[in-house]
């Protein structure tokens, strides 16, 4: 696990909110506070959508709503003149995301011992951090899988040029 401090916050909210950067991952959940905190469950109730929808297939798919179709909700509560005064933000990786981060990634772990494979963004204080974490079904002391994660992590901030800190 580790803890990144995001230097520029209006640059990564307008990339995390106005662009399809972070649409691959899935949203578990989300609160914003503004003048009020909205509370956002990420369980998907695939019976609201039919078939004929394209939203159908990732939402009856996965434990989780993908972000692309939570992000305009968000971006409608934050926008304003006024800076929420918190928020938090849990996404975790699809199955076929995590699949294949697994398989890129030298460990012991197979893809069945992994629950999820998470990055948590937290706004509180004006500060904006960003933790990474994986969730496994057995124990180990084996950390390649959750360094090489941390490592992966770093690498799409590097590739969308997010400035941060990591924090010991």
């Amino acid at each position: 696990m580790i803890a990144l401090s995001i230097l520029n916050i209006k640059e990564f909210m307008h990339l995390l909110l106005r662009t399809e950067a972070f649409d691959p991952f899935l949203l578990a959940e989300a609160s914003i506070t503004t003048y009020m905190t909205y509370i956002l469950d990420g369980r998907p109730h695939a019976d609201f959508f039919g078939p004929e929808d394209e939203a159908y297939a990732s939402v009856s798919q996965e434990a989780y709503v993908p972000f692309s179709l939570v992000r305009p909700a968000c971006f409608e509560l934050i926008k304003g003149k006024h800076t929420p005064s918190s928020f938090k933000f849990i996404f975790l990786l699809s199955s076929e995301n995590q699949r294949r981060t697994i398989a890129s990634i030298p460990s012991s772990f197979a893809p069945e011992d992994i629950t999820g494979m998470y990055l948590n963004l937290k706004y509180q204080n004006r500060q904006l951090l960003c933790t990474t974490g994986i969730s496994c079904s057995v124990f180990s002391l084996d950390k390649s899988l959750e360094q090489g994660w941390d490592a992966l992590v770093q690498r799409f901030f590097k590739k969308y040029q997010i400035a941060c800190e990591l924090l010991s």
